[in-house]
């Protein structure tokens, strides 16, 4: 790669199109912009995805948590009684925060880990996807990411550190473009944990204010280019919007209060925005679809072209036998992520229009690149056009 050149990768979590259309986010200075097809799922989703350029499918990642008793990692909690009690001290949100960091450290857990409100009877029959931390090097297996990418390539690259703030991971971009690092990828995170609480529209002045931070952020490390002497592209990438909240529904009472038994019956994964059942009884389908069936004008179940054609299609069934999905805006409340509603939240069809993610560009944007998964492929575009001009 030249060394006077610099090719910067800004991935801001939830920088959704409409907000970016809404507000002109910096409309001059990235002029060349595009609506993106948001990845079906969450960032549990998405972030492998755009370290990848892989599907669900293929690197395996759809919610956080999938009923699997044989590869559940927790099997031992169950023997832990005090934890099993619904209104448990350890049921406490603050608590479950403390004691997802400590079971995390002691399973050596290096990627995100979080129990949120899965409860901790049904923990020993469930696995997590995310143990090992999805930017280290073989951080996703066999399959190879963005620092095994770069690293096969020698390239004088900076990736994020996902565990600090945005703040730091800014400061640390800078040090990195002052010690001469020419491929960077900044990750960031605090502008989709402020849009759960302030959704637009309207925009809200805490979101505007984050926006116009990002923006001199951004402005600080063109600055610092010019000064280097270094001629620099930059492309801002996210990963999805948000959506406002309109209805909640308790769907999760309703396969509840039927006669089948967790475990023995069904497995279930009660996400934000979806409901993946596997049926293990023979009747199990039929009750559990007939319980959800007062759900039907609020959400649908998955067929397997849209699954297909999402990316989520698996022939062995790991992310479970039915995935039902909410209409957007309606969130299942209670859930395994929650008991209370979220004002925004994304997870929903990739077709809804405050779902979709957007690329900004000081250059202009491939044709190809319509989807979070293209992201991977320009990364190693970019990098492979410029090692060959420097050779």
């Amino acid at each position: 790669m030249v060394k006077n050149e610099v090719e910067i990768f800004l991935f801001i979590d939830a920088l959704g199109w409409e907000l970016v259309e809404g507000t002109g986010f910096m409309s001059e200075e990235l002029p060349f912009r595009r609506r993106i097809e948001m990845q079906f799922g969450y960032s549990s989703t998405a972030i492998p995805t755009i370290l990848s350029g892989r599907t669900p499918a293929e690197h395996g990642h759809l919610g956080l948590f999938r009923f699997a008793p044989k590869d559940s990692p927790f099997r031992r909690l169950g023997r832990i009684e005090p934890l099993m009690r619904p209104r448990s001290f350890w049921n406490r949100g603050r608590v479950r925060h403390w004691l997802s960091r400590i079971i995390g450290r002691l399973y050596g857990f290096t990627g995100y880990f979080q129990l949120y409100q899965m409860p901790f009877c049904k923990l020993p029959l469930m696995d997590y996807c995310e143990k090992q931390d999805l930017f280290a090097s073989r951080g996703m297996g066999e399959i190879e990411n963005l620092r095994d990418f770069l690293t096969r390539h020698d390239a004088a690259y900076h990736i994020s550190d996902w565990h600090i703030g945005d703040r730091r991971n800014f400061e640390a971009a800078r040090r990195a473009l002052g010690e001469g690092k020419t491929f960077l990828f900044i990750y960031t995170a605090e502008l989709d944990a402020l849009l759960h609480r302030f959704p637009a529209p309207p925009v809200a002045d805490v979101i505007r204010e984050k926006l116009a931070w990002y923006r001199e952020e951004i402005l600080s490390l063109f600055k610092i280019c010019a000064d280097l002497k270094k001629t620099v592209r930059l492309t801002v990438i996210s990963d999805h919007g948000m959506t406002p909240l309109t209805k909640t529904v308790d769907l999760k009472s309703a396969v509840e209060k039927t006669p089948l038994v967790f475990g023995r019956d069904y497995g279930a994964c009660y996400d934000s925005t979806m409901f993946r059942a596997t049926f293990i009884s023979p009747d199990s389908e039929r009750i559990i679809r007939e319980a959800v069936k007062p759900f039907e004008n609020d959400g649908h179940w998955l067929t397997a072209d849209e699954e297909k054609h999402y990316g989520i299609y698996r022939a062995d069934r790991l992310f479970g036998d039915a995935i039902f999905l909410m209409a957007p805006g309606i969130q299942i409340v209670p859930s395994d992520m929650g008991n209370v509603p979220l004002n925004g939240m994304h997870g929903f069809s990739p077709e809804d229009k405050d779902s979709q993610a957007v690329v900004l560009s000081t250059d202009e944007i491939p044709e190809r690149v319509r989807c979070v998964s293209d992201y991977f492929g320009l990364m190693k575009q970019r990098v492979e056009e410029r090692e060959a001009r420097g050779v």
